[in-house]
């Protein structure tokens, strides 16, 4: 099975530990993810911040890049580039006149039709979600996880048309597939500051303190997540916490696919496991 793969940036630089991940998981499963030559950052806050016209004209040349590389569909891991790629299609269905400027301003020709999905769709459906499980190898049945989605995988949803937008599962129902135990929680959808991390630190040290507390108080001894922002602002952000509220959290924070490599018997090495700032080997060497 062959699939488009657009990274976006942060793959490709901060979160390469979740781009490397979910490739050597796909080799487990037969599942080959294929950049398009020549893609574009897709805007990003960057874009959508300054220029609507730029926003949706970035996401729309790499659909076209992925169409001239012969794919109707595209896997796109990163919760933002996701949101941007959902976003363009859904602004220039609604508005036929706008989508023409659009087009022209990414300077291609307007293709239909291309989906756009994520890993965790990906994984959940058909052949994919067989392969996985048919490859389990480690009983990760003793770890306890809570799946943090964050906000932009789900919102807007009537644009995002992703899982529920209030309660999502489809991380929690991927990882149990493959033995690893998720909790109920209440901050699932919450936000981790995402973008203020530099312009407001003291926002996203008491999100990020919050959404940690929670994740304690159930029972987790780990979190899962499923975007380069999440994962940096909770991983990162832990010893600031604690030094600004007395705390003492030392919570590891995964990628959804680094757990699925786990199960699959993969080695820690191979799923950048070691370029954490929380250290999960202690978690991980205990199971």
């Amino acid at each position: 099975m062959r699939y488009a793969f657009y990274p976006g940036c942060s793959l490709e630089s901060t979160a390469h530990e979740y781009e490397t991940s979910l490739k050597v998981v796909g080799e487990q499963v037969d599942v080959e993810f294929v950049q398009p030559r020549g893609w574009i950052c897709c805007g990003s806050s960057a874009a959508h911040a300054t220029s609507r016209l730029l926003a949706t004209a970035l996401p729309l040349k790499n659909l076209a890049l992925v169409r001239q590389a012969g794919f109707d569909e595209v896997v796109v891991p990163c919760a933002a580039c996701f949101s941007r790629f959902r976003t363009a299609q859904h602004e220039c269905a609604a508005e036929p006149a706008f989508a023409q400027k659009a087009w022209e301003a990414a300077g291609v020709e307007p293709v239909n039709n291309v989906k756009v999905s994520h890993p965790l769709e990906l994984f959940n459906i058909g052949e994919p979600s067989k392969a996985v499980q048919r490859q389990v190898k480690k009983d990760l049945s003793k770890l306890k996880v809570v799946c943090y989605y964050g906000c932009l995988l789900t919102r807007p949803a009537k644009v995002m048309q992703f899982d529920n937008c209030e309660y999502p599962m489809l991380m929690d129902t991927l990882l149990r597939s493959v033995g690893v135990p998720t909790l109920d929680w209440s901050y699932k959808t919450d936000c981790c500051g995402a973008a203020l991390a530099l312009t407001r630190t003291d926002v996203v040290l008491r999100l990020v303190k919050d959404l940690l507390k929670n994740a304690l108080a159930v029972g987790a001894e780990a979190l899962a997540v499923a975007c380069p922002l999440c994962h940096a602002n909770l991983d990162m952000r832990q010893t600031q916490v604690n030094q600004k509220f007395q705390t003492t959290f030392a919570l590891p924070i995964f990628y959804f696919t680094q757990l699925m490599g786990l199960a699959l018997g993969l080695e820690p090495k191979a799923l950048g496991l070691q370029k954490h700032l929380v250290n999960p080997m202690a978690l991980v060497d205990k199971l």
